[in-house]
């Protein structure tokens, strides 16, 4: 089957399990050559773009992934517009891609578009801050948002409910557009229209990520080791680390491609044909004002001319 692309990216504040949770979900370790900045150099790092490429298969079809980190976002003292070098990022590639589709090779376009972005949220406060509602107000036009809230294993089963209501009112409250999911038609499967049911209850997902194998029961899983016990990874009544890989590479992911090219893209490109009209229009009224100007100076022109003629013959 042919393969096809999709680019991934995470943002938030250091600390909260970003690449831990990439690793996870995609079994691979990208971030193997990272540097661990200590919390001085976390508060003075300016937000950057870093690119990582990996390709995976599922289900005999193959993916090229490509995920966007942007480390530094969220750790200074002053966070205002922090969000600036993503959007600026987000524009670029639809600017890109706009140039390509104008061009003459436009069969082997690469699509560079960020298709979905995960924000982490921590789990220590109660809800959204400041900083959480100004981002994704600032991505929610460019790029499909999905909330995360991180480390879902700092919190018990009732906290975690009470964290999930609580980030659900405030993005209403906001006016906050997260990814949403769409209905089902009325000829799916009973058991597929449970899974999406599922999905929507159990936003925003609440995700723990781990590199380490542990035993359960005889078995080797994916988890985390705790004087009282054993997180799972994959035990979706741990953790919605399940749903939301399952949601991202088997069941929405053409979605969000869909969404990014039909919507998010359409915008930025019938944004660029009204900038490039008005741009037409405006030098065309410059040329149009120019030849009016020159001809008013013909008339005057001629006007003196024929004055002067007329005085001379008296």
């Amino acid at each position: 089957k042919k393969g096809f692309d999709f680019t991934l990216m995470v943002a938030g504040e250091s600390g909260l399990g970003k690449s831990t949770l990439i690793n996870s979900l995609f079994l691979t370790d990208l971030y193997k050559d990272r540097k661990l900045l200590n919390a001085e150099e976390r508060i003075s790092q300016t937000v950057e773009i870093i690119k990582h490429t990996v390709d995976i298969e599922e289900k005999g079809v193959k993916l090229k992934l490509t995920i966007i980190d942007t480390p530094g976002f969220g750790d200074a003292v002053n966070n205002t517009q922090s969000w600036k070098a993503i959007t600026d990022y987000i524009d670029q590639q639809f600017e890109q891609y706009f140039r390509d589709e104008s061009g003459l090779n436009r069969k082997n376009i690469q699509d560079n578009r960020v298709h979905c972005c995960l924000y982490f949220i921590p789990p220590f406060g109660h809800g959204l801050r400041p900083v959480d509602v100004e981002f994704m107000k600032a991505l929610q036009d460019k790029v499909n948002v999905v909330p995360l809230i991180s480390k879902a294993d700092c919190l018990t089963p009732a906290e975690m409910r009470k964290m999930k209501d609580r980030v659900r009112e405030e993005i209403e409250k906001f006016g906050i557009k997260v990814y949403q999911f769409p209905d089902c038609d009325s000829d799916e499967d009973e058991e597929f229209k449970q899974q999406d049911r599922e999905l929507k209850e159990s936003t925003p997902f609440a995700v723990i990520g781990s590199n380490t194998i542990v035993e359960v029961k005889g078995q080797r899983v994916r988890g985390r080791l705790y004087p009282w016990g054993i997180v799972e990874v994959e035990n979706q009544s741990h953790c919605d680390f399940v749903k939301l890989r399952n949601m991202l590479i088997r069941s929405h992911m053409h979605d969000l491609k869909d969404i990014t090219c039909d919507v998010h893209y359409e915008n930025y490109r019938a944004q660029c044909i009204q900038q490039m009209t008005r741009q037409v229009t405006m030098l065309f009224s410059n040329i149009l004002i120019n030849i009016i100007e020159k001809d008013t100076l013909m008339q005057e022109m001629l006007q003196k001319m024929q004055q002067q003629m007329h005085e001379q013959d008296l």
